[in-house]
């Protein structure tokens, strides 16, 4: 029986997961058409539906891009553990700067081959009006830290829109988690405001992804980042 149980949690917390990443990134594809776009006072949107963007209907932007090399940045750092290799920071700079890496002119079939699956997905070596700081903060191999951060005045939503998969490291404490989430946003974003956000994003991800109600997940957050 709890064989059985503990495959069921396991199903169970996969479609969380996919939930999560879709979910971001079917949002991302909704709002891409509404980005920079400041409506009318008091007017609400008569129906909600995919827009053309880039070029085609329904396509994402850079934080879905972004979103998904976090990912696999943290991946990489659970596999990294279980060799005797622990800097979860690290790896997550490593697979941002793999993301970099796809906003130039070339495509998958001139990376190398230790960039990872993600970095043979052609559909992901596309520009997508990614916020300069990012650009900015990754264009060089130095990882920012919360004693010396990248763009210490950037606090654009482009450290939270990438935060929501801390969230999904469900074994660990909602503490730990933030804190994981705010070192690694300053590797672009150094103003609190900025990753502060993120830490905040993260814990409330991590709340729902254990099952927390909303409201719980948010006091969470509100009191982590006290």
């Amino acid at each position: 029986m709890s064989t059985l149980w503990g495959r069921a949690e396991q199903l169970d917390f996969r479609s969380r997961v996919r939930g999560c990443l879709l979910g971001g990134g079917i949002g991302d594809a909704l709002g891409a058409g509404a980005s920079g776009k400041v409506p009318e006072p008091g007017s609400l949107p008569e129906e909600v539906d995919l827009v053309p963007v880039y070029g085609r209907r329904g396509a994402v932007t850079w934080a879905t891009q972004l979103t998904l090399f976090t990912t696999d940045g943290l991946i990489r750092a659970q596999i990294r553990r279980d060799r005797g290799h622990w800097h979860p920071p690290t790896d997550v700079h490593r697979a941002c700067l793999r993301w970099y890496a796809t906003q130039h002119e070339w495509g998958p079939d001139e990376r190398r081959a230790d960039n990872g699956w993600l970095g043979l997905e052609e559909w992901l070596y596309a520009r997508r009006d990614p916020a300069l700081p990012l650009l900015l903060g990754l264009g060089d191999d130095v990882m920012g830290t919360r004693a010396a951060p990248k763009n210490p005045r950037a606090r654009d939503a482009g450290a939270v829109l990438r935060s929501a998969p801390f969230g999904l490291l469900v074994g660990w404490e909602p503490e730990l988690v933030g804190l994981l989430a705010a070192e690694c946003a300053v590797h672009t974003h150094g103003d609190p405001a900025a990753w502060l956000s993120a830490l905040a994003y993260a814990v409330i991800v991590h709340g729902l992804a254990r099952r927390a109600p909303l409201e719980a997940a948010a006091g969470c957050a509100a009191a982590v980042s006290a």
